[in-house]
């Protein structure tokens, strides 16, 4: 066959960015957890104050969400990321030269600022970049490595803190950001026929995704988000796991060291390890729930039916697990459930992203960032309702892990009544 006929894959190039990019956002994300003992010891933060910085973050991350990801409609991907991932990468170094609560605070909300645009406009590069039948594939794979990036930043903060201060390691993972946007600005165009390796066979497989290009729209489309029944259930769905998952970065390596919770030596490879299971197992979650859900779809035909599957089946498993996990008295056994818990909460993952992507067309940028606000939201929460349960609500680690695994049953009833077959635009 004629090399010129067959299209060429230049397309994939994204998926490549988009992992790098994942991996580069949670490791920045992440490292505050494994760093929090010196941070808490230097600044003299109690448990309650440095909740508050952990929400700092979460609530800017969700604030400007759907800023970011409508910002990405309008002006396109390109510009976009590059201004946010430098400007994240500032306040990641900025992080180190902390000296305060209050500027710890100012600092990690400025950084979620940044950080909040990511996902949204890499599921608008995606939109355009991709044909429709690749995007739940590409979210996996993006989401896998992001996972992932996450999962072995305990490791990579334990061996960066043995050679540098907790300040100076902030410094080092903010000039990764700064690589990708120089690689970054060379490769990427908004638009895919101003890549000059894109073919026209290639080009033509992207023809209906032209449709998604930016410049849609002046303004938030809030009133037909608000209309939209399956953005609402989207929105409650990732509210309720965000909040769970959250206590993966933030609260567990306390809930393991405390003697009240696990009492593990948290210095230990193997306790670091255990600490990036949720997220190492969560990444393949990721990858293969999108595939599962490619599956189900050939064989019934209908992608919306797959994935609803897919995010009801995950969302009752990980619940169970997390209650396993509470009523565990073995250590490593109550990591392992929570690990397993991490993979079942991830399997859905790459089905939500697909749907705000098939659900917003023209305005995935919106709809994608509405989700992920809200969910923030719910990350938010889960910062500072972990010591107010404990304290003013007098609950143990159980009583957390029980609360946490509650609302993966409403996730579960979220998306039991999800339809990725309807259109914001219609």
């Amino acid at each position: 066959m004629d090399s010129s006929l067959r299209p060429s894959r230049t397309r994939y190039g994204v998926v490549v960015f988009a992992v790098i990019l994942g991996i580069i956002h949670y490791i920045d994300r992440v490292c505050i957890s494994k760093a929090r003992p010196f941070i808490q010891e230097d600044l003299k933060l109690d448990d309650t104050q440095m909740g508050y910085v952990f929400s700092a973050f979460t609530l800017a991350y969700a604030l400007f969400e759907i800023p970011g990801g409508w910002l990405g409609d309008k002006w396109g991907p390109r510009r976009v990321l590059l201004r946010i991932v430098m400007f994240w990468s500032f306040f990641t170094a900025a992080t180190g030269y902390a000296w305060n609560q209050m500027s710890m605070m100012v600092c990690r909300f400025l950084f979620g600022a940044g950080e909040a645009g990511g996902f949204p406009n890499i599921a608008k590069m995606f939109s355009v970049w991709l044909p429709q039948r690749e995007h739940g594939m590409a979210q996996g794979i993006t989401w896998l490595f992001a996972r992932w990036g996450g999962a072995f930043t305990p490791l990579l903060v334990v061996w960066v803190l043995s050679m540098v201060s907790w300040r100076m390691t902030f410094v080092i993972f903010a000039f990764l950001g700064v690589i990708w946007a120089v690689f970054f600005a060379l490769w990427f165009r908004d638009n895919p026929k101003d890549n000059p390796k894109v073919n026209a066979a290639e080009l033509a497989l992207l023809e209906d995704a032209q449709k998604n290009l930016g410049g849609g729209h002046a303004k938030i489309p809030w009133a037909r988000l608000f209309a939209t029944r399956s953005v609402l259930l989207l929105w409650v769905y990732y509210f309720c796991i965000s909040y769970v998952w959250y206590f993966y970065i933030t609260w567990m390596p306390k809930f393991m060291e405390s003697k009240e919770g696990l009492g593990m030596d948290m210095t230990a490879t193997s306790t670091s390890i255990l600490n990036g299971l949720p997220l190492f197992l969560g990444g393949i979650g990721c990858f293969l729930g999108g595939l599962v859900a490619k599956k189900l779809a050939a064989a019934n035909g209908r992608i919306s039916a797959a994935r609803r599957t897919v995010g009801v089946l995950g969302m009752l498993a990980a619940g169970l697990l997390i209650v396993a996990a509470a009523q565990t008295k073995n250590a490593t056994y109550a990591m392992l459930a929570l690990g397993v818990s991490g993979f079942f909460n991830d399997l859905s993952m790459p089905g939500a992203w697909g749907a705000c992507m098939d659900i917003g067309g023209k305005l995935a940028g919106s709809v994608s960032g509405s989700m992920n606000m809200v969910g923030n939201l719910g990350g938010a929460l889960g910062g500072v309702a972990v010591p107010w349960l404990m304290k003013s609500m007098g609950l143990g680690w159980d009583g957390v892990l029980y609360v946490a695994a509650s609302t993966y049953l409403i996730s579960a009833l979220c998306w039991a009544f999800i339809d990725s077959d309807q259109r914001l635009h219609e």
